[in-house]
C-alpha cells in the first residue's frame, strides 16, 4: 500500500472523475488553502451547515437522531457556537476506485484556532459528497469560511483491489449529497 503523489491524483480526477469539482492547483492566496498539495488535496466546506442546538433539550442518539438537534445554516460564514459542534460537507464529489483509501486530516489553520475537524475514511468504491464534522473546541465563537479548505485528504493505493467495496455491499452513505445526518440500516435498508 502506497501513498498517492499529486500527478496520480491530478490523472484520477481529470480521466475518472475520482474530485468534482477539481482544482489542479493549491490555492491559498487570502483564503484557508484549498485545491492539490503534493501527496494529498485539501477540500473545500460548503454553504450549508447544520449546527447542534440544545433548544430542544434532546438526546443525542445515533441509533435514532432527532433532526431537532441541529439547525440548518447557509452563508459565507458559519459561526459555530463555543464548545458545540457543526456538520457541514464538502463542495467536491468523490468517487472512490476499487483499490483506493482515502485519510482526512484536518489543516492546521484551523487545529491553531481550536477547531477539530473529523472526517471517517473514504472507503473504496465510496461515492458521493463528505460529510465533515467541525468541533469547536474553545469557550470562545469560532468562524468557518464556506467555499474554502477544511481538510486534507490523503490517498493510499492497496496492492490489489480489496474483495468486496462500499459500493458492493451498498453502504448507507452510498451516494449521499448535501448534509447527511446518521443512519442505522434495518432489514439491509437505510433508516431516514
Amino acid at each position: 500500500m502506497g501513498l498517492k503523489s499529486d500527478k496520480w491524483i491530478r490523472e484520477m480526477s481529470l480521466k475518472h472523475e475520482m474530485i468534482t469539482p477539481f482544482c489542479e492547483g493549491l490555492v491559498g492566496e487570502g483564503v484557508v488553502s484549498y485545491g492539490l498539495s503534493s501527496y494529498g488535496y485539501d477540500i473545500r466546506v460548503a454553504d450549508e451547515f447544520k449546527i447542534f442546538t440544545n433548544i430542544n433539550a434532546e438526546v443525542v442518539d445515533p441509533k435514532n437522531f432527532d433532526e431537532n438537534n441541529v439547525v440548518d445554516f447557509k452563508g459565507d460564514v458559519c459561526i459555530v457556537p463555543p464548545n458545540s459542534f457543526a456538520l457541514a460537507r464538502t463542495i467536491e464529489y468523490f468517487k472512490m476506485p476499487p483499490d483506493v483509501l482515502a485519510i482526512c486530516l484536518g489543516k492546521s489553520t484551523y487545529a491553531r484556532c481550536g477547531i477539530i475537524v473529523n472526517v471517517t475514511p473514504f472507503e473504496p468504491g465510496f461515492e458521493g459528497h463528505i460529510t465533515i464534522e467541525i468541533s469547536n473546541t474553545t469557550p470562545l465563537p469560532a468562524k468557518i469560511y464556506a467555499n474554502e479548505g477544511i481538510a486534507q485528504v490523503l490517498f493510499l493505493q492497496g496492492d490489489e483491489a480489496c474483495e468486496t467495496t462500499y459500493a458492493d455491499r451498498k453502504g448507507k452513505y452510498q451516494s449521499q449529497t448535501g448534509i447527511t445526518l446518521p443512519r442505522i440500516l434495518k432489514n439491509n435498508a437505510p433508516e431516514n
